[in-house]
């Protein structure tokens, strides 16, 4: 994108506009859910006629896709940052969390209910691949055995979503087994599922992750 020095007031102003248009579009989303999204709505609340919101983005698929972006980006540098200081899987789980716990509704915009009609460009799906590459490098550093079960085997010809990641069938099995578990746990636990239980949170998932790391 290019500096601000080097920008029109047009451009500035169609940028700020655009930022303000995605922040009523999350308060939304925060308070009735992503189904509920409304262009009009949010035009009404920054003062302007519905037709003249559509100036900005072009349809409520367009703004969707500018949100899921934006939290798919903003999770892929968060986890390649806490690798490049330390590439351990126990650090890769716990920039998840720590990032789902930050924003909720952001990741369930992304990891939550599918939103009715609405498919992502493949723009978007190549960033959620940045972050299972970050995964797959992880997994693939931890020792693991011959291939000895049957999900191994299948995952051998089956690693299409693997971006191309030279990691073993096991290394694999490690990488969906933990996305699965992990992504299991802060979901129940950012649905609130877990309250009135009696335990901590944080110490479920990091027994998740010391059982993923074999301690």
């Amino acid at each position: 994108m290019a500096g601000t020095e080097t920008r029109t007031p047009r451009e500035r102003y169609r940028e700020q506009v655009r930022a303000e248009v995605k922040e009523r579009a999350r308060e939304q989303i925060a308070a009735a859910g992503s189904s509920a999204l409304s262009l009009n709505a949010i035009a009404k609340q920054l003062g302007m006629s519905g037709p003249a919101l559509y100036r900005y983005f072009a349809g409520r698929d367009e703004l969707i896709t500018e949100l899921i972006t934006d939290a798919y980006r903003s999770l892929a540098d968060t986890i390649k940052a806490a690798a490049a200081d330390e590439p351990e899987l126990g650090t890769v789980a716990h920039a998840l969390r720590d990032w789902g716990l930050a924003d909720p509704h952001r990741y369930f915009l992304i990891y939550g209910t599918p939103i009715p009609g609405y498919h992502a460009p493949q723009d978007v799906t190549l960033i959620a691949a940045e972050i299972m590459q970050v995964l797959l490098d992880a997994c693939a550093a931890i020792p693991t055995a011959a291939a000895d079960t049957t999900f191994d085997t299948h995952l051998a010809s089956h690693r299409a979503w693997d971006g191309g990641h030279n990691a073993s069938p096991q290394a694999l099995h490690l990488a969906m087994v933990t996305w699965t578990r992990l992504h299991g746990a802060l979901s129940l636990e950012l649905t609130g599922h877990f309250g009135g239980m009696g335990f901590d949170p944080a110490l479920l998932y990091q027994a998740e992750v010391d059982a993923l790391l074999g301690r």
